[in-house]
């Protein structure tokens, strides 16, 4: 009762207290009448984005497959530049040139076994059919090379399973390894896998982690079905990003280049993603002690660590090219403070056709383009600079924003106060960022 009566006495003290504080300042320019203006400003805003539009933008986007350098990537930057004009917004392509290898040979094998590596054809989904435009399942800047040697299983290929790999006694020293995806960025594993001596990476998907162990595989479900293959860059990411024969500067057409086999991104040993139908036979060909516990997938055989008794080979040799990138930039200048950019992105490239990852999140960003532009020709105009970004060559490695960054360094440092990026429908944390 005595407590009771201390905490009633202490918080009417305290709202005591709080009542002799002054109240606290208006906002600058807030009044009744300017909230109502925002809140009505957000309301016309809000009704203008249409589903249906986006639905057939969607169909529109990713009807072909649109990786770096196709001519469907090309048209679609086209295609969103000219959407930006009609919606009244200052916009412009800004081209970059950079290095982006495409497979000519890739061959995995041992004894009687040689890999499909090819997803097939799903009846649900007429475009998996685009034979003829589609990229082959590979990982983006593995160097070329041609290697056989006896496989060992990694599980993820990260520095705790190597340290596990060293409790058994077992040394991939002259091995091809085989890593599943997950636990960290791809690049991650064949960086790892050189240092400790080995001459070729796998990474194949296992259904535990990407499959019928989590759910229905496509089409009946969303997952990865057996013969999926996730592509993927294998560049050192952490070193940096964007085109590695250019680091820190924009890659133009006369900026200074790096010799490829300067370029520290670039993996040192080949490596090649496989599906999990693929890496059965080899997982299944692993001698050695059975696997802990921790290290066995989904698939219905007894996880070994290896080595096999068999060689795999594996040969892969690549078109080392210099590729367009084609980023579109539109502005909407601000009324107030025009030197203050906020900076609006989402990709519009894809490793193939990409409705998913990055289309679901492109029409949206367009939308929202759309909807600002259809404002600001009734009248309004944003106090600051909006800027919105549609970018190339994001999945290879960030090679539009990260060329783009780079050879307007200076203005963003002077003039960038935000930046909010999106990939695909899931929209992600906001990143602050100084420039």
């Amino acid at each position: 009762m005595r407590r009771a009566t201390i905490c009633l006495s202490a918080l009417c003290l305290l709202s005591s207290l709080l009542a002799q504080q002054p109240a606290p300042a208006p906002l600058p320019g807030f009044t009744p009448a300017s909230a109502k203006t925002e809140l009505d400003l957000e309301k016309r805003f809000r009704a203008i984005p249409d589903p249906e539009r986006m639905r057939e933008n969607m169909r529109l986007l990713s009807a072909r497959p649109h990786h770096v350098g196709s001519a469907y990537d090309k048209q679609n930057a086209e295609w969103i530049l000219a959407q930006y004009k009609a919606w009244g917004w200052d916009a412009h392509i800004e081209t970059f040139d950079v290095l982006f290898p495409t497979p000519k040979t890739r061959i995995l094998e041992m004894g009687g076994f040689k890999a499909k590596l090819e997803e097939p054809n799903v009846g649900v989904d007429p475009t998996s059919g685009q034979k003829d435009e589609q990229l082959p399942t590979y990982n983006a800047y593995s160097p070329d090379g041609d290697v056989t040697a006896p496989l060992v299983y990694v599980n993820y290929g990260v520095v705790e399973d190597y340290e596990q790999l060293a409790r058994y006694g077992i040394s991939v020293k002259g091995a091809i390894v085989l890593a599943r995806y997950g636990r960290s960025w791809r690049g991650v594993k064949p960086k790892l896998a050189a240092l400790h001596g080995a001459v070729g990476c796998l990474i194949y998907s296992d259904p535990a982690d990407d499959g019928y162990a989590e759910d229905g595989v496509f089409p009946e479900g969303p997952m990865r079905p057996e013969g999926g293959v996730q592509r993927g860059s294998v560049l050192d990411a952490p070193l940096y990003a964007g085109d590695p024969l250019t680091p820190g500067v924009g890659a133009t057409p006369n900026a200074k280049r790096l010799k490829r086999e300067d370029a520290q991104t670039i993996p040192k040993i080949p490596v090649l993603p496989i599906s999990y139908a693929d890496a059965r036979p080899l997982l299944s060909a692993l001698k050695g002690p059975v696997a802990p516990e921790n290290w066995r997938g989904g698939l219905p055989l007894t996880y070994r660590i290896g080595p096999t008794a068999e060689k795999v080979h594996l040969k892969l040799e690549f078109n080392w090219d210099q590729k367009p990138v084609r980023d579109v930039i539109a502005t909407l200048r601000g009324a107030e403070e025009p030197d203050v950019w906020v900076l609006r992105a989402n990709h519009h490239d894809a490793w193939v056709n990409g409705a998913e990852d990055p289309i679901s999140g492109q029409v949206a960003l367009l939308e929202e383009a759309r909807a600002l532009g259809q404002l600001a020709q009734a009248g309004w105009r944003p106090k600051r600079t909006i800027m919105y970004m549609s970018w190339d060559g994001e999945e290879p490695m960030l090679l539009g924003s990260t060329e783009w960054a780079e050879q307007h360094a200076d203005e963003l440092r002077q003039h960038a106060a935000v930046y909010i990026n999106s990939d695909s429908n899931g929209r992600d944390r906001i990143r602050w960022s100084r420039w």
